[in-house]
């Protein structure tokens, strides 16, 4: 990957100085509690998330289902769609609940959106919800220089950490409009809990006595790291560098059980585990320890070596499950919200649970880090000697041992499964769309449109987040990038007939008219949560399922086999996660400003897609809207 500078000038300082130290089921919702807003007048005075109204919604949903469906398909949903409409109809009953629900709740959706979408899914959260972060490479190739980058890291979240604490974030705004920053309250010291059945979160920075340890594994030994001293300062950097060290010589065993592989496991399965793991006292203990931590940080062993050309492609792979039970996948406790890897081999980045918060404020949080760890530090005086930082114990029974083996042998089925592609696109950036006057993300799925369309010659449901941060407690919505507008340009892109001029005309419009979708989901009026708020009322009030939400219709609209996001980091980095249907694909981009770091993802047991085709197909999309935009400019002249 093209590399930062602020990195390189990192590399060098290191150098110099060697003594310095990221489709949901929908049952029955049951209560979830959802972490309190730190109480200020900004967060006071946001909006409440409106529920849009009913007509509107179904017609976009009609709108949105048109390039996905035969004619006679559509003619059906129509048909279910005027009955849901009827007035004083079933779907007037449920609006009317929904939006009594909104004026008691200081956000209608929230609680509902946790719980669906993550703590009621049965699934692992490594590849299949967990998003993971690429930094740039560093340049060293030891313990030492694994240690001082790591030091230097910790140190930094802890000077972000205090920004929290004190409430003195900057407010993020977006077209002029301030955001929630609830979710920055929730990403540090705070872990999610298996249930047999669902999941929780349980934050521990709200309380009395907020932690004041990290938990740090090597080797898949687990230690606590208390990060502060007795009169509440932070340890410098030289204090950190010197405890990892001691904790590197006391983990040189390599015999010990990789008990966080547990985590990665089928919720139901972990669940069950879990259960049998804290039945011991000691055990029990020990896993309290990680889930209070503040956050996690994963000394990893180095990777097999691989070529230059495959080398993103495989860090990310790390990043999400951590390479198999042979490598590091027994270096990590999957359900933290916040794991930070270190790799000795100069891999680094970062794995998020998702439960808790969206990809903005973690990006936020990697471009402080990077401008963090460029700074010079300040000489301090000399150390007073810390003691050794306990190792957490764990007494393997025979039933935990074999829930391990078994954690490890589904662990190697899933990593083995998923197929990870980063494309590094150097041709240009979003310089380009931005000299034709086009949103640079509308262009990005523009091309994505285009690149599944000539590999399938369909269209298919897709899904792009969207932040609803302009609300109190918002999370995220779906821009709907296929549509009407979409498919004309994709169909007359692979037309010889359709002369360029309409080509660049018709994209123009496919850009604009997902602009304009990307406006109405931020400001609250996308359709997707609003059907989903109508579905999950209807199993509230325990009525018959509306024939809307059975339709074949809805079902192909909840598959998207493109899911997507933009990860707009300062940083040169590269966000990744798993798809999200078995047939599809997990596409996130990075668009810098001479060029875009794509992930994609998909899975290998399914025979149609494949990571490195569908690579190589965005890429020629890329180039050929460039080329069409060019030679349509000089035609003109």
């Amino acid at each position: 990957m093209h590399k930062l500078g602020l990195f390189q000038t990192l590399n060098a300082f290191f150098q110099l100085r060697p003594g310095l130290v990221k489709p949901c089921r929908l049952v029955k919702p049951m209560s979830v509690t959802i972490l309190p807003e730190r109480s200020s007048h900004h967060q006071d005075n946001l909006p409440k998330l409106p529920v849009p109204p009913l007509r509107q919604t179904f017609e976009r949903y009609l709108l949105m289902l048109e390039p996905l469906l035969s004619e006679e398909e559509m003619d059906h949903t129509r048909k279910l769609v005027k009955e849901f409409l009827i007035p004083e109809g079933v779907g007037d009953r449920l609006q009317r609940s929904l939006e009594r629900r909104a004026s008691n709740k200081e956000n209608w959706l929230t609680e509902w959106w946790m719980q669906s979408a993550y703590l009621d899914s049965r699934m692992p959260v490594a590849v299949y919800s967990s998003p993971g972060v690429v930094l740039p490479r560093m340049t060293f190739q030891d313990r030492q220089g694994q240690m001082r980058f790591a030091a230097k890291l910790i140190s930094g979240v802890l000077d972000f950490k205090q920004m929290i604490d004190n409430e003195t974030l900057p407010i993020e705004y977006l077209g002029g409009k301030p955001l929630c920053m609830d979710q920055y309250y929730q990403i540090l010291s705070s872990c999610r809990i298996p249930g047999p059945k669902r999941d929780t979160v349980v934050n521990h920075a709200i309380g009395k006595v907020a932690p004041t340890h990290i938990t740090v594994v090597h080797n898949f030994q687990f230690f606590v790291l208390d990060v502060y001293n007795s009169d509440g300062s932070p340890l410098t950097v030289d204090q950190i560098y010197m405890q990892l060290e001691k904790i590197w010589n006391s983990s040189l065993q390599s015999n010990k059980e990789p008990i966080g592989i547990l985590t990665s496991q089928h919720r139901n399965t972990w669940g069950k585990a879990y259960n049998n793991l804290i039945k011991d006292k000691t055990n029990k203990e020990s896993v309290r320890a990680i889930q209070k931590s503040i956050f996690t940080v994963c000394l990893d062993a180095p990777m097999p070596q691989m070529s230059e050309q495959r080398y993103q492609s495989r860090v990310a792979a790390q990043m999400l499950h951590g390479g198999g039970s042979r490598w590091n996948s027994g270096n990590r406790w999957f359900d933290k919200t916040l794991q930070f890897i270190v790799g000795e081999d100069g891999t680094c980045g970062l794995v998020y649970e998702h439960a808790p918060a969206e990809g903005p404020p973690i990006v936020f949080l990697v471009d402080y880090l990077v401008e963090y760890m460029g700074r010079m530090e300040v000489v301090r005086a000399p150390m007073i000697p810390l003691p050794m930082p306990p190792k957490l114990r764990f007494n393997i029974t025979p039933e935990v041992k074999k829930d391990i083996e078994s954690a490890k042998q589904n662990m190697n089925i899933m990593s083995h499964d998923l197929d990870v592609n980063v494309v590094y696109f150097a041709d240009y950036g979003r310089n380009v769309p931005k000299a034709h006057k086009m949103s640079p993300d509308a262009f990005i799925q523009m091309a994505l449109q285009l690149a599944y369309f000539r590999m399938y010659q369909m269209c298919c449901s897709t899904y792009e987040s969207a932040s609803l941060r302009m609300f109190a407690l918002g999370r995220t919505d779906t821009i709907r990038s296929c549509s009407n507008e979409s498919l004309k340009f994709v169909q007359a892109m692979e037309d010889l007939a359709k002369p360029n001029t309409e080509k660049v005309s018709l994209l123009d419009k496919a850009c604009q008219a997902h602009v304009e979708y990307t406006r109405m989901a931020i400001h609250g009026q996308a359709i997707d949560r609003h059907l989903l708020g109508l579905k999950l009322q209807a199993i509230e009030e325990l009525t018959s399922m509306p024939e809307i939400f059975m339709d074949t219709a809805y079902a192909v609209a909840e598959h998207p086999n493109l899911s997507t996001s933009q990860a707009g980091a300062k940083t040169d980095c590269v966000m990744c996660f798993g798809p999200l249907v078995p047939d599809g694909y997990g596409v996130c981009y990075n668009p810098m400003a001479d060029h875009i770091n794509i992930a994609i993802t998909a899975f290998n047991s399914c025979e149609e897609t494949h990571a490195a085709n569908f690579g190589r197909a965005m890429k020629k999309a890329l180039r050929d809207m460039r080329s069409l935009l060019e030679e349509t400019a000089k035609a003109k002249q």
